[in-house]
């Protein structure tokens, strides 16, 4: 399905006995869905990797896991297998800037859950002061479906991509597919800004941390709203790069396979805690 050869996946628990990689997923680490084959037999050539697209604040005590794992896979890009949620791809294309006119809204942001001591529940709550945000998801008792979350966010200027935690490198999909595949300009709140410039096209995002206050943040996005030139600028990325975003799992996990040959063989990680919330 994706080009990726040598690599045959399984589900099936009867076969990690002979199986060169077994991967666990931390959420259902967590949740007790899984758990860890301990009393099973393990091979000295056996690699174990511990998966996890969630930012630190999500995983608890990881101390029960120091010397089980050889590998990491995650969004962060010092992870031995790196699997963002989307990525950047230079191309030598043309695609003229178009920005969509006739915007029905000015921002919007969609939320499933928030709490109170998140920053970007501050920054919302600051933000909406000042300019108009329609809110969507369940926090609000506004849910969209797939067919719907994309058309509805096109209707806007601006998305928030605030993410509920600020950890190294976590950017979701937020930014790559709620922002990005709707064709608006986001509003950026996570990493620092070299983090986001690094991962995401040039020029294609506003950066909360670049404003001293939400109401010069409020005062800009209101500014560019009407300035159609100064808008088209978000752009100009179209001309010169294109976005990836992984949704599939399979895709995800066979990237093992294309980086078997370069991870390190008898690597362990022996303090996991300390390399995640690092």
């Amino acid at each position: 399905m994706y080009n990726i050869s040598n690599c045959f996946l399984s589900d099936n628990s009867s076969v990690i006995s002979t199986a060169d990689v077994v991967v666990f997923h931390h959420h259902e680490l967590r949740t007790g869905r899984s758990s860890l084959p301990l009393r099973l037999h393990r091979t000295a050539s056996q690699h174990w990797v511990w998966l996890s697209l969630e930012p630190p604040i999500h995983n608890g005590n990881l101390a029960r896991y120091n010397g089980l794992f050889n590998w990491t896979m995650s969004y962060r890009r010092d992870a031995d297998i790196f699997i963002p949620y989307g990525k950047t791809i230079p191309w030598g294309g043309y695609t003229p800037v178009v920005a969509p006119q006739n915007r029905s809204c000015l921002v919007s942001w969609v939320v499933s859950m928030n709490r109170s001591k998140q920053v970007r529940t501050g920054v919302y709550q600051s933000l909406k002061k000042h300019v108009p945000i329609e809110v969507y998801g369940r926090w609000n008792k506004r849910p969209l479906s797939d067919k719907n979350l994309l058309p509805t966010i096109a209707r806007c200027h601006f998305y928030l991509a605030l993410e509920n935690s600020r950890s190294t490198d976590y950017i979701s999909e937020k930014l790559w597919r709620n922002a990005f595949q709707a064709g608006v300009v986001p509003v950026v709140l996570g990493p620092n800004r070299p983090t986001y410039e690094a991962l995401a096209p040039p020029g294609s995002f506003i950066h909360v941390d670049d404003f001293n206050s939400t109401a010069e943040l409020a005062a800009y996005i209101e500014n560019l709203s009407s300035d159609r030139k100064a808008y088209e600028v978000y752009f100009k990325w179209h001309r010169t790069h294109s976005i990836k975003t992984y949704t599939d799992w399979r895709e995800r996990l066979c990237q093992i396979c294309v980086n078997y040959n370069r991870l390190a063989t008898h690597k362990v990680y022996y303090d996991l805690d300390k390399w995640v919330n690092s």
